[in-house]
């Protein structure tokens, strides 16, 4: 066995089930292992990387940055973290931005927002706000998150579980509807399931949430961690469907592939709940971060990142379509955000994406169901029949 794997085998907790290859450098949409062997990278780190790999404008800033000054909590103010700030606010067209790192700190934030909210705004009694989330959900794995997981998983053997989370279908905008109560604080949900399976909503099904929300007096919480900035062709997904929720969460791709950088935003209406010592992070707005997440932002724009997104996306879809294999279900996506759903049966996707692996092409499996293309959003035409003919041949021999 190769010693690095070895060692991660060995001294590393069990808690993940690699694919066998070990990376050592990357560069666009390309990684290498360690002979040398090239591969096209179709997972991007769950979109963590839409800039692709060592991206030398944020490669840059982040060497300039980390020479000045990386971190300071935010027991004093930085010369970098309110240009960041005011950057996204303008850009997602919010009041305020609190700064983390992880998206499932993003998420945090977010839940604490909505109880708080509900409790000191909307009036609900104490320990009765009620936030309602989506069957088939993923938000991350804490402890709080895992609460309202509708997979098996995630949950067996972490309880006691954190109460006040109410689940309905994703996509029922009626089971939505009747799920709402007095003591209802915030509706949380992805605009695409991403772990769920690359799963799309019906048409029109977020303007209606929206419509029943603000109906109702809720909070409209979009998880864009996996779907924003750029990934479905648009700056956030919700931008397809022209709406704007009451608190947004982004993560992964705001750290431009280097760094671990999130941000739960609102409006002052929400923002307000939160006071000196409510909440915080110690590695929460550094320096660093806010230099390379401002960078990432606008590297998106200059360089027409969204717009190749949905034109890329558009085409990579298509040619999937015509892929015909007895064990293909659906295959569907939106923007660089494809899935194909395979009859587990047939063909296992974990088999599929070993496969595809022998061909050169870095893809992940989920819930053994569904294989998922996320490349950099600065894949080409020519990256993409590239990937397209190496799929077709791993399909050939499965």
């Amino acid at each position: 066995m190769n010693e690095a794997i070895t060692l991660e085998e060995r001294f590393g907790a069990r808690n993940y089930a690699s694919l066998p290859v070990v990376l050592t450098c990357g560069d666009g949409a390309y990684v290498w292992d360690e002979k040398g062997r090239r591969y096209m990278d179709m997972l991007s780190a769950y979109s963590a990387l839409s800039h692709g790999h060592c991206h030398p404008r944020l490669v840059k800033v982040l060497q300039d940055q980390s020479a000045k000054l990386a971190l300071t909590s935010r027991a004093f103010y930085s010369d970098q973290l309110g240009l960041f700030l005011e950057r996204l606010c303008k850009t997602t067209g919010f009041e305020k931005a609190l700064p983390m790192n992880t998206g499932a700190e993003a998420v945090e934030t977010a839940i604490k927002a909505a109880r708080k909210w509900g409790h000191t705004i909307k009036k609900i009694p104490e320990n009765k706000a009620e936030i309602i989330v989506c069957q088939n959900n993923f938000h991350g794995r804490t402890s709080g998150i895992v609460s309202f997981s509708t997979e098996p998983q995630y949950r067996f053997g972490f309880g006691p579980f954190m109460p006040g989370f109410v689940c309905v279908p994703y996509g029922d905008v009626k089971a939505l509807e009747a799920a709402i109560t007095p003591n209802t604080a915030a509706f949380l949900m992805e605009p695409i399931q991403g772990e769920g399976g690359i799963v799309v909503p019906p048409e029109g099904y977020l303007a209606k949430c929206q419509t029943i929300c603000r109906k109702n007096n809720v909070l409209l919480m979009l998880d864009e961690i996996q779907t924003g900035l750029g990934r479905t062709g648009k700056f956030l997904a919700c931008e397809h469907e022209k709406i704007h929720p009451d608190a947004l969460m982004l993560g992964k791709a705001l750290g431009g592939g280097l760094l671990p950088v999130s941000a739960f935003l609102a409006n002052d209406a929400v923002m307000q709940v939160f006071t000196p010592g409510d909440h915080g992070s110690t590695f929460g707005g550094n320096p660093l971060a806010a230099r390379v997440a401002r960078e990432a932002i606008e590297i998106l724009f200059d360089e027409q990142l969204i717009q190749n997104a949905a034109i890329q996306g558009e085409y990579f879809l298509k040619k999937l379509k015509t892929l015909s294999h007895p064990a293909i279900q659906d295959i569907r996506g939106k923007g660089l955000l494809i899935g194909i759903e395979l009859d587990p049966a047939t063909l296992p996707a974990k088999k599929l994406c070993l496969k595809l692996l022998e061909e050169g092409l870095l893809s992940k499996d989920t819930h053994e169901t569904v294989v998922r293309f996320a490349p950099p959003l600065i894949i080409t035409t020519a990256q993409i029949d590239e990937a397209f003919v190496m799929i077709e041949r791993a399909l050939a021999v499965c």
